[in-house]
């Protein structure tokens, strides 16, 4: 179920490359690609090999993968499961590429997801599969729920990612001129209203249904209201149960189908197979991809069979029917589900969470530590900056530290240089983000906090701050 850390020396991953082939090939990436290119960036390797939670960089170099695919990899990469799902349909023949027909790996795929899923939903549930993205599955989801109920108003909430195409942008936190009305998301640290808690939730509640229900609040009642039970690029910020529960109280209530977008929380990935488990909502549409491919693309919505009013093609594509990516989902879905890797993942990360927690104790730049199961998060503030006075010259409440974009860079360079891949998020990319893969042993997690620990202590060194 875990794989140990890996324990043979560091070699060339092909003794007859010159030293420096890797070098060229990072040379030719920034040469030959597009400037938007991102994890290329500030993870300047060239990965060669790859098993469980390490990577194995074409100079010789080990990496412990805290990335995942960006949450992709449930189980790794190259788990013994998936491959061998994989090379069974390679070996059988059968089509590779065949648009949305069925066929006997999809039906498994299909049987496996809803054996999964909350009960509620997937009684009287239909499935669309989308292009291979989960930010596709998110438009289409979009479109569902305008057409089934004519309106083509949005709600959608402060610091969320949806993806990177128009309408998915357009609920996302970056959005500019769209027709989406934003919402506060619930957040303790930078909590929008000052007080964070319970009563910032509450307040943000409050002021969603004033907006439903004002008829001079300026915002017609909407097609839908989407939101990510955790937050990731945003900041690994976790929705709290009651604020969650609130919310599909006030959008069933005046029938507005409620999206749950679960493509980096699912699969187990937070303590439950899925997210909103915890909370117990069950939502109108939930919005799947990365960990249902088993590592391949894949992406689906599962919705209310009632809204299931649109018309043939009105959402399609030619990748629909990744057969590869059906049968490692499927595989994964099921190897998680046996072996119990969602509590697994709870289990893990409480004690990760609560470590690193200790760590903040003695770190005055850990802002916050916060995250659910395996998706964490560490927020660096510049605990030395003054802060920002209110309208009277006086300052304003508790202090709440700036932001330190320019640490988490250098935290990030500092852990790859330790043989630590970790990714950043957040409002001001501040938040160091960790997301292991499920199978993780004891012995690599305490491996990754080790790493972490010292490169934070460099990078605190190596950075000024302001006094």
């Amino acid at each position: 179920m875990t794989e140990p850390a890996p324990a043979r020396p560091a070699a060339a991953a092909d003794p007859t490359a010159p030293a420096d082939a890797y070098e060229g090939i990072l040379r030719r990436q920034s040469l030959r690609e597009s400037a938007a290119r991102t994890y290329a960036r500030s993870l300047p390797i060239v990965p060669v090999r790859a098993k469980g939670l390490t990577i194995e960089g074409a100079d010789g170099r080990r990496y412990l993968d805290c990335l995942s695919g960006a949450g992709t990899l449930a189980l790794g990469h190259n788990h013994p499961v998936v491959l061998a799902a994989v090379k069974g349909v390679i070996d059988s023949g059968a089509p590779l590429h065949v648009l949305d027909l069925a066929t006997p790996v999809k039906d498994a795929f299909v049987t496996e997801l809803f054996d999964t899923l909350p009960r509620e939903l997937v009684k009287d549930a239909r499935i669309q599969f989308c292009g291979p993205a989960g930010t596709d599955a998110v438009e289409a989801a979009l479109t569902l729920v305008r057409t089934a109920t004519g309106r083509s108003g949005l709600f959608a909430f402060t610091g969320a990612y949806h993806g990177m195409t128009a309408g998915a942008l357009d609920a996302s936190g970056g959005a500019t001129g769209a027709r989406v009305t934003r919402l506060p998301f619930p957040q303790d640290l930078r909590c929008p209203f000052g007080v964070g808690g319970e009563r910032g939730a509450e307040l943000g509640a409050r002021w969603t249904e004033t907006l439903l229900d004002d008829p001079k609040s300026g915002v017609p009642t909407p097609g839908g209201m989407i939101v990510e039970p955790v937050q990731g690029e945003g900041g690994v910020l976790p929705a709290p149960d009651g604020w969650l529960r609130r919310m599909r109280e006030l959008t069933a209530a005046r029938s507005v189908p409620l999206i749950v977008d679960e493509v980096q929380t699912g699969v187990g990935r937070t303590g439950t197979f899925w997210a909103v488990e915890r909370s117990g909502i069950v939502p109108d549409v939930m919005v799947l991809s990365k960990a249902i491919g088993g590592s391949l693309p894949l992406a689906v919505i599962v919705y209310r069979a009632e809204l299931d009013i649109w018309q043939p093609g009105a959402h399609a594509g030619t990748f629909r029917g990744n057969q590869l990516a059906m049968a490692a989902g499927a595989a994964t879905l099921a190897f998680v589900r046996e072996n119990g890797l969602a509590a697994r993942a709870g289990t893990l990360g409480a004690r990760m969470l609560g470590q690193l927690q200790g760590l903040a104790a003695e770190h005055r730049c850990i802002g916050d530590v916060r995250g659910r199961g395996l998706m964490i998060g560490v927020e660096l503030v510049d605990p030395t900056a003054d802060t920002a006075p209110g309208p009277d010259g006086r300052p304003t409440g508790t202090p709440v530290p700036p932001p330190a974009p320019a640490l988490a860079v250098a935290v990030q360079r500092a852990c790859l240089n330790r043989g630590l891949i970790v990714e950043l998020g957040g409002r001001h990319s501040a938040v160091v983000r960790l997301l292991p893969p499920l199978t993780i042993s004891d012995e690599q997690a305490a491996a990754v906090l080790d790493r972490f620990a010292d490169a934070l202590a460099a990078a605190e060194r190596a950075v000024p701050r302001r006094r």
